[in-house]
C-alpha cells in the first residue's frame, strides 16, 4: 500500500535524521570539552557507526517516501 510505505518512509527518515543530529551534538560536545589530538579521534571513531546507520535509515527512508509517492 502506498499510503503504508510513505508512513514507514517517514519514520526511519525521522530516525535517520535524528541520529544525525545526534552525531552533531556530541562531536561538537568533544570539542567544546577541549578535547585535542588522539583523545579527540578517539570519541569521533565511536561516533562512525551511529552515524553510518543514520545516514542509511535516512536514504532508505527517503527511497520509501519515493516509491510511496510514484505507486
Amino acid at each position: 500500500d502506498a499510503q503504508e510505505s510513505r508512513g514507514l518512509g517517514d519514520v526511519y527518515k525521522r530516525q535517520g535524521l535524528l541520529g544525525l543530529f545526534y552525531c552533531i551534538l556530541k562531536a561538537f560536545k568533544a570539542r567544546r570539552t577541549g578535547l585535542k589530538g588522539q583523545e579527540l579521534a578517539n570519541q569521533l571513531k565511536e561516533l562512525v557507526l551511529v552515524n553510518l546507520v543514520s545516514l542509511f535509515l535516512s536514504a532508505i527512508g527517503l527511497g520509501l517516501v519515493i516509491f510511496g509517492i510514484l505507486i
